[in-house]
């Protein structure tokens, strides 16, 4: 069950930017294509384009509505993402998608899980390994949730997960943790250091490919 928080004091800046490729005249579905754009709340274009390839894979254009959304005070990512898409809805005509992430570090207790991007904004890779200078267990775990908001009101929450270890150092280049996160199934390399092998084995393709099937098959 998710927790409801009243949001309050929030003035979103929107911006649609929606590429020609992917306009259509309603949302909908035929076969295992989708005639208009899905949008994705975010204010964070890296993000996008991995999510626009993504479901582009799978036939479903996005479009990006940038927002910068209120992020409540939660224990887990379902919770923050279910009321940021809430808050979408308000302000986008149509279903619309937002995505929380969080880098859950074993020797840090989970530690910055669902406050990973505050964190990040405050004290960045550099600060993470600081943190894990003596650490003995490098364990960690990348998660992503996407909850998606439709006309009716009703958000559907698509969660997964990539196990891995925390480098020792910067690798790569990438954003945000990329380039100090080294998923189990990338034979060693950080996620900076994938390229864009990276949006075949991440975290955000296996929720993603979540809420595909469940788009594709008309919210069943």
């Amino acid at each position: 069950m998710l927790a409801k928080h009243k949001v309050a004091g929030s003035t979103p800046v929107t911006r649609s930017i929606l590429p020609r490729k992917f306009q259509g005249p309603a949302f909908s579905t035929t076969g295992t294509a989708v005639s208009r754009e899905l949008m994705f709340a975010t204010s964070n274009h890296h993000k996008f384009a991995e999510v626009r390839a993504i479901l582009g894979d799978r036939g479903i254009p996005v479009a990006m509505r940038a927002m910068a959304l209120r992020e409540i005070q939660a224990d887990t990512l379902e919770e923050i993402a279910a009321e940021k898409v809430r808050e979408a809805r308000r302000l986008v005509d149509g279903p619309v998608i937002v995505e929380d992430t969080g880098l859950f570090i074993d020797e840090l207790r989970g530690f910055p899980g669902p406050y990973s991007a505050y964190v990040f904004r405050t004290v960045g890779n550099p600060g993470i390994l600081r943190l894990l200078e003596d650490a003995a267990d490098r364990r960690a775990t990348f998660k992503s949730v996407f909850a998606y908001g439709d006309a009716g009101g009703s958000v559907k929450c698509f969660g997964a997960e990539a196990p891995g270890t925390m480098a020792l150092t910067c690798r790569g280049e990438g954003w945000g943790y990329d380039p100090i996160f080294v998923p189990d199934n990338a034979s060693g390399r950080t996620y900076g250091e994938l390229g864009d092998d990276k949006n075949r084995l991440s975290h955000r393709r296996a929720a993603l490919e979540k809420l595909a099937r469940w788009v594709q098959v008309g919210h069943r």
